[in-house]
């Protein structure tokens, strides 16, 4: 089937709200990041939410990285 519509995808086919549970916004080194919390008490990085471009060049701070739930505030 082919749908033709000027609609994004994200309205058409909605993702699951279970995949947004498990994610919540944490600060590390003063940088808001949208992370969801690993099996080894981690943090991964899912989205880098700061507004400065050279946090987006530091690959410690790529969507992936992982740092210690000890090193992040609320």
């Amino acid at each position: 089937m082919i749908l033709y519509t000027i609609m994004p995808e994200h309205l058409i086919f909605p993702t699951d709200t279970a995949a947004y549970e498990k994610q919540k916004m944490v600060y590390y080194d003063g940088i808001p990041f949208l992370v969801q919390k690993t099996d080894t008490d981690e943090y991964e990085i899912v989205q880098n939410l700061s507004t400065n471009p050279f946090h987006f060049l530091d690959p410690k701070y790529a969507p992936g990285s992982r740092f210690p739930m000890s090193a992040a505030t609320s």
